[in-house]
Order: C-alpha cells, then sequence, then structure tokens
C-alpha cells in the first residue's frame, strides 16, 4: 500500500517512508491511496480477541510492510502493564443507549497514549526498514495531552529526540506540569507565548524551511511529527473503534451487523478522523457527532462548509479542545473530493486569508457523514454533575462536552440510537474544573487537586497523576512564537 499526499496526490510513498517523514515535503499529509476493506466475518473474529490482537489486525491491513511477528511484538510491548486496566480501551456501559470508550488508561492518562505508545517502535522500526542513520527530532505542538503523552512514549528511545511546545496559559496546571518534570536525556519542552494555533502554526513553519532543514542534516538530524498529522499516530487509533464496536456486541448492547454511532470531543480531528476510517473500511457505523466546545469552528464548518478561524480564540476548561486549526481535516477533504489542487487551494487560503469555502458539494459530503455540535464552558461542567448525580460515572471535561452534546440531540430529535461516547481524558487531569461541577468548594491548586478529587468522590487517582506534585520541575523555559526555531536549533546544537 503506497500513501500519497492530500497536496499531490500521486508519487506515493511507503508506509514506513510516510511515518518517518511525518508531513510531505509539500506541506500535505499522507493518506493511503486506497482504504482496506473488511467485512462482517473479520469484525466477528475481532470479538473474541484482546485489544493488543484487535489492534494488531487492523493495523496488519495498512502496515503492509510490517510482518506480523513485528506487529505482535509492538502491540505487546506497546499495551501491557504500562495500561491500569486488563482491557487497555474498556467500555463501560451504563444502559442500552450510551456507552463510554475509556481510552485514558495509559501512562499519561489521556487518549493520546492509545497512540503514542506505539508510534515510537513503529518509527525505530521504519527508521531501521529505510537505513536512517541520521538522528530523527520530533517536534510535537500541543494543546495538553499530545505532548506529555509524546514525551512518554520517546523517552529515551535510541537515535531519537523529542522538542514539545505548549501555549503558555492554555493548559491545565496538571498538564503544565506533567511536561515540565518529564523524565529522559533526549526530550525538551517550551512553553510558547500564545495559543495552540500559534504553536501549531510555528511547527509547521519549520517544518517547511528548507534552508533550516540543511542546517539540520549537516547536524545529523532531520525532522518528524508526532502530532496527529503523522500517519504513524492516526494509525493506531483505528483500532479502537472496531474494539468499542466489538465491546458493545459483547455487551448485549447491540446486535453484530446494528449500526452504532459514536460521539467525539473533538479538536484536531485526528480522533473522529480515525473513526471515519473504520467506518469506511466497513465498521458498521451510523453517524459521528463531531463535539466541540466554545471555539465551535468545526460545528460551523460541518453547518455551511466554510471553515473560517478569524474568530475569538477562547481558554476554556477543555484545553485540548481550544484549536482553531483543526489540521486534520485536510485529509477528509481529500479523501471525499479525490482533488490535491482543490485541497492545496483550500489550505493556502486558510493560511493567508483565515478561512475557505470547501463548496457545497464538499459540504453536502461532509454532512452526510457527521453531525456538529458545541456546547458552553457552564453547560459542560453541569453535564458533569448531572451525570455523577443520576449515574454514579465521573468523566473529565472533554468528554462532557460530546455527553451534553449528545443528550442535546437526542432531546432535539426525541430519540436515542445506540451511542458510543469517546471519553479522551482521565476527570483527574482537571481536578479544579470537576471538584467545581460537583459543587466541592476547594483553595487547592495543581496537584494537590489530584488528592482533593479522590478524597471528594471515592475514587482511586491514577498512578501517574498521585505522585506528580512531588517530581522535580526540569523545564520552565518559554519563547515568543518567533522563536520557536531558535530553540530547535539550540536544542539540537
Amino acid at each position: 500500500m503506497k500513501y500519497v499526499s492530500t497536496r499531490q496526490g500521486k508519487d506515493g510513498v511507503t508506509a514506513s517512508q510516510a511515518i518517518i517523514r511525518g508531513i510531505a515535503p509539500d506541506g500535505g499529509l499522507y493518506v493511503p491511496e486506497t482504504i482496506p476493506a473488511v467485512d462482517m466475518d473479520f469484525i466477528r473474529r475481532l470479538a473474541a480477541m484482546s485489544y493488543r490482537q484487535r489492534a494488531v489486525e487492523v493495523l496488519g491491513l495498512y502496515l503492509e510492510e510490517f510482518s506480523r511477528e513485528e506487529l505482535e511484538a509492538i502491540a505487546e510491548a506497546s499495551y501491557g502493564d504500562n495500561f491500569d486496566h486488563p482491557a487497555v480501551a474498556p467500555l463501560h456501559v451504563p444502559d442500552g443507549d450510551t456507552a463510554y470508550l475509556e481510552l485514558w488508561h495509559g501512562p499519561t492518562s489521556a487518549f493520546k497514549d492509545m497512540a503514542l505508545q506505539i508510534m515510537p517502535r513503529l518509527l525505530t522500526a521504519s527508521l531501521r526498514k529505510n537505513g536512517e542513520q541520521r538522528t530523527v527530532s520530533i517536534l510535537v505542538a500541543t494543546s495538553g495531552d499530545t505532548g506529555k503523552a509524546a514525551l512518554e512514549g520517546f523517552r529515551d528511545v535510541p537515535g531519537t529526540r523529542i522538542m514539545v511546545f505548549y501555549p503558555r496559559d492554555g493548559v491545565s496546571q496538571v498538564q503544565k506540569l506533567q511536561m515540565a518534570t518529564q523524565e529522559g536525556n533526549n526530550v525538551n519542552v517550551v512553553a510558547v507565548e500564545g495559543n495552540f494555533d500559534d504553536a501549531q502554526t510555528g511547527v509547521k513553519r519549520i517544518f517547511g524551511d528548507r534552508d533550516f532543514e540543511k542546517v539540520l542534516d549537516g547536524r545529523g538530524y532531520f525532522l518528524s511529527s508526532a502530532n496527529s498529522i503523522n500517519w504513524g499516530r492516526l494509525v493506531p487509533q483505528i483500532a479502537y473503534y472496531f474494539s468499542a464496536y466489538c465491546d458493545m456486541v459483547n455487551a448485549g448492547a447491540l446486535k453484530m451487523g446494528e449500526k452504532l454511532d459514536f460521539c467525539v470531543p473533538t479538536g484536531n480531528f485526528g480522533n473522529i478522523l480515525a473513526g471515519w476510517y473504520a467506518k469506511r473500511m466497513g465498521l458498521p457505523v451510523g453517524r459521528f457527532l463531531c463535539a466541540s466546545n466554545d471555539n465551535n469552528v468545526l460545528t460551523d464548518f460541518i453547518a455551511t462548509g466554510v471553515y473560517d478561524k478569524n474568530r475569538p480564540f477562547r481558554l476554556t476548561s477543555s484545553p485540548s479542545m481550544d484549536i482553531l486549526v483543526s489540521s486534520n481535516l485536510e485529509r477528509l477533504l481529500y479523501c471525499l473530493s479525490g482533488d490535491a489542487d482543490r485541497v492545496r487551494d483550500m489550505m493556502e487560503k486558510l493560511s493567508g486569508q483565515g478561512r475557505y469555502d470547501a463548496g457545497e458539494d464538499l459540504r453536502q459530503a461532509v454532512q452526510a457523514e457527521f453531525t456538529g455540535g458545541f456546547c458552553r464552558d457552564a453547560d459542560a461542567k453541569a453535564e458533569i454533575g448531572r451525570v455523577w448525580r443520576e449515574q454514579g460515572y465521573l468523566m473529565d471535561t472533554h468528554t462532557a462536552v460530546a455527553s451534553r452534546v449528545l443528550r442535546d440531540l437526542r432531546e432535539k430529535e426525541g430519540a436515542a440510537r445506540p451511542t458510543v461516547v469517546v471519553s479522551t481524558a482521565s476527570p483527574f487531569k482537571f481536578g479544579g474544573a470537576v471538584l467545581e461541577a460537583l459543587g466541592a468548594v476547594t483553595g487547592e491548586t495543581g496537584p494537590a487537586l489530584v488528592d482533593e478529587l479522590a478524597a471528594f468522590t471515592g475514587l482511586p487517582a491514577p498512578k501517574p497523576l498521585a505522585g506528580l506534585g512531588k517530581k522535580m520541575v526540569r523545564f520552565d523555559k518559554w519563547v515568543r512564537k518567533e522563536d520557536m526555531e531558535r530553540a530547535v536549533s539550540e536544542f539540537l546544537a
């Protein structure tokens, strides 16, 4: 299977080459030339397997260069004792109509672990397959969770270095402390004066600087990404949509072959796009509910076909979704249109003017697959309290956005279809907002909120978060967005 750029549509590369490069030379994102198809027998076989086995089956359809033995070893190492639940991605089913797919049982308590525990192993295997002798330097822009998950995944991995940029005032205290205390000899963390889009744009600009690329090559380095713009980050996420479907069937909440909806809290569009790939492969999915917070650029795009980032940027209690440029949407536009020139034109308009009109045909195509919705910060917090009181289930601020969007849609339609809410982070990562939502009065800040939330709810805090306050801060540097490239140069001197 070959992979092509969304802005060129030809001259395909292998999966390992796409994973190594991260982003195409023309600035586009790599997508498979064809999407593999599966039948119901394939899904029935998955239903009898463990999560690791399911992941191997799905990955094998996209990563043909990798032997089954390689993928089995990678999955075994990626989804083992580093996860605190034997199911890896367990499904909580409080009733027959709604389930919560818990993707936060890994070492950083966020869904990014599902991909970023496996991606470094895919990358190092890809480097070997291509005889690459230089050191790969991973650049990451994060709105909160990706940074820590990438740092943990690449920590002390031979032949790699990793540098993470995050918005200085745009992540939670726990998220910031998780990154600032990161262990490892090959890691670096720098805050950016600005928001996530500033950090993400800065990283993309560095990737596009050919003169800087030559400088780094002379030092024995080359750049790659660990954001979901890298296909090696996105493809492992496809597996948990298949897994959730199988677990719904195994729980008796769904009949094999019956369609299942997914409601996904969405910022950069990678998580929900992985589900769309699963549907295109043959997973029986009815629709995807794209749930946004106050930064509702995706909701407006799905409704109008116009993507417009020219709007106020809002800091919310769900910071991983505080994004106005959803990079992975580019992949969807290419797959739906098949027109690389058109996609390139839209991305150039987004970069230059801050907006583009996808056209009526693409608007209809997107609406055939996705329903958009958003909720205010106060409504998300109210949802946390409601679900805790009514079901005894505790969710984080991002999951609450999806839960509220789903509830609003059901009230509007007057019906409830079987739906999986994709739960993306442990509530203990956002203890202050969650405690507030539960009506608790607290004078604590930062990691002390983890213990306070545990005491208030009687629920155990994840081990990676429980001892966070005792770790030494290693990284406290910040830069202006104009100085990001200089910071990378100093790190790779």
